[in-house]
């Protein structure tokens, strides 16, 4: 029986229909991404299947006793306690379980009824992960990337990213049935990204999440519902497959729709033509024909920016360098060192993404370039001829109280109708450039924002998390901007997706240290891969070995040997690699207990390598 099963479900505000006809089911170890534009209805979809919303028409069915995890954008939560407090409500049952415990352990066993119900309680307590819940709580706001200061402070005064994370881990612990995540990557860094892949995809129960983040749905998802236009599509495998599928879709689609509408005008020729004629009675037959006819609809097409090359004045083959820089920040007279960064000289034309973990010091790097912090040491120099365009991530440049149009023309003078063809191509149309900038979305404050840029045509872009509240139209739009851009581009980007398809080189913070790559990003995480697998090998090694006992002295007496010694010792390898096997399953089986991601892909992999020695000695024993 599905978890949750919806039919004919429609949700509509006025006359607005948001989604209808979804009949859909969610499965057990079930992983779906949603995708589809800004505003279609997708987080309305999960709030229907979660019961926070109800749905104009049809219903939802749910098994008995469903444990649902549900993870908004902008969660809720007690502002009057610490985030570590919220974390742990996601323990609520075990932390209730634990006084019962006590309670029935201070009473004693003095009847059978009471041992029964303290051994019945213990075991459900033993089933929840009682025993090691601090610790499970500990690794998963690790993983989260929730330092142990920011968790003991109020929760009143962390940030929304912080908040975010909190009601992640609060979720995650609270072992439901059910998974339901929006957008749960968008205050997470690199490091917390790869966690929650390798979580979900091994550890967690059925998960449905709305995702941007297309590299995070190849890695994740097994199936991909798409809303488009109010209708839902689903399609099996990842991200990259559901391109593939769509594309198909869409092609057969237009073809099917075009032979119709020749077909439908062939007809209509021939009608008119002849409907008065001696061929008046088949013209009408065809008519009827016709009019009975069920009309395939025009192919939707999905609304993103659309822009020509952006522009770009030519520099000198040196745009930006750097000499013994220290970045950090100042407060009151004493500096905070972040971090020492490596000479860099960036090239006429190349593209640099800066990544790393949150509190990195990424967009203090990137303010120390521009001149908008201070270096505690060294010095940034610009190249001959260089104008830089800044999209910085907290849109600080846009005032509320300007109107869409009045926040371009502030950046470039130009007659009105020009400006709004212009802003068009950024979705702002019609009355929509005469909103106040405050009373526009997230998506839409970082279009204006990007238009505003690229209208000066500079030729060094530096772009601090540019897709953020970007959806997949959009963020590909932009790739191709920035595929075609002739200039040098300086790029701080969680988006591995964009940072993979555009940089060349790399610069890497992390553990206090920042490092230049010369190297695509995938070129870079083979190369970590590696260095995982050495680091786990060494660790291997450096486990004690038991000690070796000694001999008596009658077993070192040497022995003449034994001519059927070859054959013994292939049946003892055998035998020896297939007692290895076993004690990497039950490893890999307490590693999974204590979610030890690092461990797990360490025996995972010498798990592949023992089980083919082992199956080639096999194959040798046989021939």
């Amino acid at each position: 029986m599905p978890l949750v099963s919806t039919s004919d479900l429609a949700v509509h505000y006025g006359a607005d229909i948001i989604f209808s006809g979804v009949n859909l089911d969610i499965n057990e170890r079930a992983r779906i991404g949603i995708v589809g534009p800004n505003g279609g209805g997708k987080t309305s979809l999960l709030r229907v299947l979660v019961g926070e919303q109800d749905a104009n028409v049809g219903r939802v069915s749910r098994s008995n006793g469903l444990q649902v995890g549900y993870v908004p954008q902008h969660p809720q939560m007690d502002i009057d306690g610490t985030l570590r407090e919220e974390v742990m409500r996601g323990f609520e049952e075990v932390i209730a379980l634990e006084t019962e415990l006590e309670v029935a352990s201070s009473r004693g066993s003095d009847s059978e009824e009471s041992g029964l119900r303290y051994a019945e309680l213990l075991e459900r307590y033993e089933s929840l992960g009682g025993y090691d819940y601090e610790r499970a709580a500990e690794r998963m706001v690790d993983g989260l990337g929730l330092r142990p200061e920011t968790l003991d402070s109020p929760a009143s005064s962390a940030s929304g990213g912080e908040r975010t994370r909190a009601a992640l881990a609060k979720a995650l612990l609270g072992n439901p049935d059910l998974l339901v995540l929006d957008e749960p990557t968008n205050y997470l860094d690199l490091k917390g990204v790869t966690w929650l892949e390798r979580y979900l995809t091994h550890f967690a129960p059925a998960v449905v999440v709305v995702s941007h983040d297309r590299y995070f749905l190849d890695e994740m998802a097994t199936q991909i519902w798409e809303i488009d236009h109010g209708r839902m599509n689903t399609f099996p495998g990842n991200f990259s497959k559901y391109r593939v599928l769509k594309g198909e879709r869409d092609l057969r689609q237009a073809k099917e729709y075009e032979a119709q509408q020749e077909f439908i005008a062939k007809e209509q020729a021939f009608i008119d033509r002849y409907r008065a004629g001696q061929r008046s009675r088949e013209a009408k037959g065809r008519e009827t024909r016709l009019q009975r006819l069920e009309r395939i609809d025009r192919p939707d097409t999905d609304q993103s920016i659309s822009l020509k090359k952006a522009g770009a004045t030519r520099t000198g083959q040196v745009v930006l360098s750097t000499k013994e820089l220290k970045i950090g920040y100042i407060e009151g007279d004493d500096p905070t060192e972040l971090l020492k960064i490596p000479d860099l000289k960036l090239a006429r034309g190349s593209r640099t993404a800066v990544i790393g973990d949150n509190g990195t010091g990424k967009s203090t790097f990137i303010k120390t370039v521009l001149g908008l912090a201070p270096p505690l040491e060294g010095f940034v120099a610009m190249g001959q001829g260089v104008k830089v365009g800044y999209y910085s991530q907290g849109l600080d440049a846009l005032v509320d109280e300007d109107t869409v149009l009045d926040s371009f023309l502030e950046i470039k003078n130009m007659p009105f109708e020009q400006a709004r063809f212009y802003l068009a191509r950024f979705l702002f149309q019609g009355d929509d450039v005469f909103r106040e900038v405050g009373a526009c979305s997230g998506g839409e404050k970082s279009r204006l924002a990007l238009a505003r840029l690229l209208i000066t045509e500079p030729n060094l872009l530096v772009m601090d998390e540019p897709t953020t509240h970007f959806d997949i139209p959009s963020r590909e739009a932009l790739e191709q901007v920035l595929l075609g851009y002739p200039g040098t581009v300086l790029l701080v980007s969680h988006d591995r997706h964009l940072v993979s398809l555009l940089a060349d080189s790399l610069l890497v913070m992390a553990d206090g240290k920042a490092e230049a790559f010369e190297g695509t990003f995938e070129e870079w995480s083979d190369s970590q891969k590696a260095v995982d697998t050495k680091a786990a090998a060494a660790r291997v090694r450096e486990k004690p070995k038991p000690a070796i006992r000694p001999r008596s002295a009658k077993s070192q007496v040497p022995k003449r040997r034994n001519p059927a010694a070859p054959v013994i010792d292939f049946e003892q390898a055998i035998v020896d690699l297939e007692d290895r096997l076993k004690e990497i399953e039950t490893q890999l089986q307490q590693a999974t207990m204590n979610q030890d991601f690092d461990e797990m892909t360490r025996l995972g992999e010498e798990h592949v390598q023992t089980q083919a020695e082992l199956e080639q000695s096999l194959e040798e024993w046989d021939s």
